[in-house]
């Protein structure tokens, strides 16, 4: 079971990173590689510590 839980969460964060990552363009953020590779990378701890980047972040899956 814990494999499972393991699983899932790393589904997730992995699933959260693409659809950030495709979606960039519609955000706010610098449009560099290495701003984009780091927000990508750091989703989690972002979308919770932060609203502007919860907007943003929500921006990009919604591809508005």
């Amino acid at each position: 079971m814990p494999k499972l839980i393991v699983f899932v969460l790393l589904v997730g964060y992995g699933y959260g990173a693409w659809k950030f990552w495709k979606g960039y363009n519609q955000t706010n953020f610098e449009k560099s590689f290495a701003s984009r590779l780091k927000l990508s990378l750091l989703w989690p701890v972002l979308v919770v510590a932060n609203q502007s980047y919860r907007k943003n972040f929500t921006k990009a899956l919604k591809g508005r």
